[in-house]
């Protein structure tokens, strides 16, 4: 099952939303499902402490996580994943404060593992790599950059189908993984920490 996560930030453009839609459910992140609907799709539910949502508009149609120790995103991405969500595509989480941006990354250490996560951008697509998932497999073209950043500390990362590998390398948060280049082999790569590599569309 797939779901697409509407967040309340820098709102997507119809050609980054458009492809997500088929065959996704649509849950708005709080404030996020206002957005959603303003934009003219269909909202399942609203997921959060719900303190942005328009509560009239929304009402029979919300699941309150009110649990302060978490952002709503990451308490989102956990619910769906209980719910059996093996896919989940997150809009919406661009913009407002640099802290919102970066809990929208630290959100993805925070979620179970379960499901391929993927946050949106206008530019790229952020794919996390989580630890007890195994490894992930991409395209990426000859010469096409591509990203890696370690978001827990890693013993070891395995990285090839890029100009630069790594075979059991550690990582860290850092700018080593910055601004790699495919061999035009499919990019393969797994670690015992959370990664994400950064894509950019095509």
């Amino acid at each position: 099952m797939r779901a697409l996560l509407w967040c309340n930030g820098q709102q997507p453009s119809e050609a980054v939303v458009v492809s997500l839609l088929d065959g996704a459910v649509c849950f708005g992140v709080d404030g996020g499902a206002d957005r959603a609907a303003e934009a003219g799709y269909e909202v399942e539910q609203v997921l959060g402490d719900l303190d942005s949502a328009d509560s009239d508009r929304w009402h029979g149609r919300t699941h309150e996580l009110a649990d302060q120790s978490s952002s709503d995103l990451a308490k989102s991405l956990s619910l769906l994943i209980e719910r059996g969500y093996t896919e989940i595509d997150v809009v919406g989480s661009n913009g407002g404060s640099t802290s919102h941006f970066l809990g929208s990354w630290a959100a993805l250490c925070e979620a179970p593992p379960g499901a391929a996560i993927r946050l949106h951008h206008e530019d790229s697509i952020t794919h996390r790599v989580h630890p007890k998932e195994g490894g992930l497999e991409f395209a990426v073209s000859a010469g096409g950059e591509f990203s890696v950043f370690a978001l827990t500390p890693c013993r070891s990362v395995h990285l090839h189908g890029a100009r630069w590998e790594l075979d059991g390398a550690p990582m860290s948060l850092s700018t080593v993984g910055l601004h790699n280049v495919g061999s035009g082999e499919s990019l393969r790569i797994r670690a015992d920490g959370v990664l994400v590599v950064i894509i950019p569309r095509d």
